[in-house]
């Protein structure tokens, strides 16, 4: 071991010290500044007094911790008139949320239902809000809403790449049928392999389309600056420079994450000045009282300053697979044991959409999927390229609005299945699979008085039969339910792919699942398992 690696700073530990250490200034200008925006106050009506009030709020803002923004929508306009929207959480697992925004329609509309798989790189779902906003009078929108990593404890295990495309997949078995998946930036990689996955696998859940947005596919086209990052360092030098382990009193306390600070500052260090000379301004709209242009400088600072932290392992994958490797236009690319092959896509329409300033994802890169999956039928394939809009305006702002997300509707509209199909729904995942996989004889000693037994007593297990399998291969089952699914006599993958609806919930009560098993579906992941 170096002496570099023995002495290593913990810059993370740092980071959050330093935060702390600078709490009393921030609240010392806080108060300064509302003594000097008070209107009883003579003085707040002089150029100094703005001044003085406008530089605490600068600094405030500059070095205070911006929390998850909220997406807000509280009504939409739908053929003239408002309907109040309700965020529902409608499926959950440990690093991911999936949220519905359910409109109250006083009548029932057939509009498709529209997946938006946000970005896991740094910034939170609510960086999409206006692409949300913009579906929402025509489409059942659902977005992903990841959770920041360090408020996920290590208990509950691993989230890699390979995960991130199985929760995709999860996805879009819950919604069934009749839906379209939309891939913004970093996802449309994951997206586009979770697809070839289905598609592959003949799964009837397969999207009816996709469309992928200013996406890094193929990274040798138009190399940016991100792209050439990634291939002067290479691997080692990432896992070296940029993982460091959650410190307390985080939830995810030793976890090992790539943090949202890091990748912030990476994002501003590629048009700095842009930033210094917006806070500039910010302070010049406050002096002069320019209330307008200030709200607009905070509404969009409180979105992008507020970031979170990826897990090691996701993001280390990410980069050496889509960046260094660049493995899925090569053909090399892997989802865990089977390769992913685009050329398997047959049925699943596919829309691109670049930016033509775009100096995150390059021009070609994103258009390149249409290579990529050649036995898509013509007519059901469409690329796009906005004129003037970099990579921010692919999913927002005023072009979005009037040139992207018009053609997205058609092109998602022209591409439904017929009535009948649109209305299918998954099959209830313990019916399914207990018929598909029956419990066999050995996974359960009842007691001959108890055969009319059927509670968890009738699977039950005083000890293994031969070796106890690895129950926290299932996601959402860390080593403390491990070891509470053992108190209770389940041992193997076939208990769980077994269980009944009775039996699940005496499993849900027994040890305070409050409905984990469920959400995060057990039984479709065990009988894979078994």
């Amino acid at each position: 071991m170096s002496f570099h690696e023995l002495f290593q700073v913990p810059y993370y530990q740092l980071h959050e010290f330093n935060h702390a250490a600078l709490s009393p200034m921030r609240a010392a200008a806080d108060v300064t500044r509302l003594y000097f925006k008070n209107p009883l106050n003579p003085v707040a009506h002089t150029p100094v007094g703005r001044g003085l009030a406008a530089a605490c709020e600068v600094f405030e803002r500059a070095t205070r911790r911006y929390g998850k923004p909220t997406f807000g929508f509280e009504t939409v306009t739908i053929s003239g008139m408002p309907v109040s929207v309700h965020e529902e959480v409608v499926w959950q697992r440990p690093f991911c949320r999936l949220i519905h925004f359910q409109r109250a329609l006083t009548k029932p509309r057939n509009d498709p239902k529209l997946l938006i798989v946000a970005p896991m790189s740094g910034h939170y779902a609510t960086l999409l809000r206006g692409t949300v906003e913009a579906f929402l009078p025509t489409h059942e929108v659902y977005i992903t809403d990841w959770v920041d990593a360090r408020q996920v404890p290590v208990s509950e295990g691993r989230f890699d790449l390979d995960d991130y495309i199985d929760y995709v997949i999860s996805i879009l078995h819950r919604l069934g049928g009749d839906t379209h998946v939309m891939g913004v930036c970093q996802p449309a990689v994951p997206v586009l392999a979770a697809v070839a996955v289905m598609e592959a696998a003949g799964d009837p859940y397969a999207p009816n389309s996709m469309t992928l947005m200013g996406g890094p596919i193929d990274t040798r086209e138009s190399p940016t600056a991100v792209n050439e990052l990634a291939l002067s360092h290479g691997i080692d030098w990432f896992a070296k420079n940029v993982i460091m382990q959650v410190p307390f009193p985080h939830p995810g306390f030793m976890r090992e994450v790539y943090p949202g600070f890091l990748q912030l500052s990476g994002f501003m260090s590629m048009n700095l000045d842009r930033h210094i000379m917006a806070q500039h301004d910010f302070f010049n709209h406050l002096v002069s009282g320019d209330g307008d242009s200030a709200e607009k400088h905070r509404e969009f600072y409180d979105e992008y300053l507020a970031v979170m932290d990826l897990t090691a392992e996701f993001y280390l994958q990410t980069v050496d697979t889509v960046f260094i490797r660049q493995a899925l236009p090569k053909g090399e690319m892997m989802h865990r044991d089977r390769p992913v092959d685009p050329s398997a896509i047959r049925n699943t329409a596919l829309m691109t959409v670049e930016g033509e300033k775009d100096d995150i994802s390059g021009i070609g890169q994103t258009e390149a999927a249409h290579k990529l999956c050649p036995n898509i039928p013509d007519e059901k394939r469409v690329h796009y390229m906005q004129k003037g809009a970099g990579h921010y305006g692919v999913f927002n702002g005023s072009r979005f609005r009037a040139e992207i997300a018009p053609r997205i509707t058609d092109f998602i509209r022209s591409n439904r299945r017929p009535l009948e199909d649109a209305t299918r729904q998954p099959p209830e995942p313990a019916k399914a699979k207990t018929s598909k996989t029956p419990p066999p004889k050995t996974a359960a000693r009842p007691d001959p008085a108890s055969k009319a037994d059927t509670g968890l007593s009738a699977i039950a297990l005083a000890t293994p039969d031969g070796s106890a399998d690895d129950l926290t291969r299932i996601s959402g089952v860390g080593p403390k339910l491990y070891e509470a699914l053992k108190s209770v006599g389940i041992f193997h993958f076939r208990q769980i792919a077994a269980l009944s609806a009775v039996q699940l919930a005496e499993l849900d009560e027994r040890l305070g699942l409050r409905g984990r098993a469920t959400r995060d579906e057990w039984i479709a992941q065990a009988t894979k398992l078994a």
